[in-house]
């Protein structure tokens, strides 16, 4: 019998400390061929998602999937991540949260561009970089991300290990 990941329930109970501290929770994905967001607003192959009950709706975290609707520029989209592709979810307001590692895979649209020139498709991993910025995709299901002056704190990735920080 395998061992379940304990990354969904550490996923679900920061989600539960940022709304009982009434703090926005946000998660940075890594987005590749099984990520189902919004392409527009994806950068470096990554996407910050607010969370929060106000921009949701639908919001299932199970042990495999998240999935929720969000409106994008006004329109209701439907978002489905892999819990696998998690790579942080933290308080908007003061950054505390919790980083995870992912397996990181060649990037779609180099993928693409790959099948395209017609040599074999090449096995790589895609290196993060320190200066990496995920991309706020939705800021409340009433309001245009670009109505919010300040943006989100965006969480290290990659790098060095996380680390975990005591809250009382």
């Amino acid at each position: 019998m395998s061992e379940t990941s304990t990354k969904p329930y550490l996923i679900r109970a920061i989600y539960e400390w940022c709304t009982d501290n009434g703090f926005t929770p946000y998660i940075a994905v890594f987005v590749d061929a099984n990520t189902s967001v919004p392409r527009e607003f994806v950068k470096n192959n990554e996407i910050v998602l607010n969370v929060s009950f106000d921009a949701t709706s639908g919001l299932d975290m199970g042990n495999e999937w998240i999935a929720f609707s969000a409106r994008f520029g006004g329109v209701s989209r439907k978002i489905d991540v892999p819990v696998e592709n998690v790579l942080a979810i933290y308080a908007r307001e003061n950054g505390q949260g919790m980083a995870f590692p992912v397996e990181r895979s060649v990037p779609e649209t180099q993928a693409l561009t790959e099948r395209e020139s017609n040599p074999p498709p090449k096995l790589a991993s895609v290196e993060s970089s320190d200066t990496a910025a995920p991309v706020t995709a939705s800021e409340g299901s009433s309001s245009d991300p670009e109505d919010d002056p300040t943006p989100p704190p965006v969480p290290r990735i990659g790098g060095k290990k996380p680390s975990l920080k005591v809250v009382k």
